[in-house]
């Protein structure tokens, strides 16, 4: 996967406007034209198989 690739929002973590639009500064940012709040995301990775991220929602046996 390269760098330069970006994974496009579907909508304003904000605001919930779907009129976004890139931004050159900073890298990989985008801007809501609703809100005109500028953000980022970022992809942290995959949880571990198995592993669940809240216990209540665990199998009772």
């Amino acid at each position: 996967m390269s760098t330069e690739s970006r994974a496009a929002p579907n909508y304003c973590p904000y605001c919930a406007e779907e009129d976004l639009r890139p931004r050159e500064e900073p890298h990989g940012a985008w801007e809501c034209r609703g809100c005109q709040r500028v953000f980022s995301l970022k992809f942290v990775g995959l949880r571990a198989e198995g592993v669940s991220s809240n216990p209540r929602t665990e199998e009772v046996r």
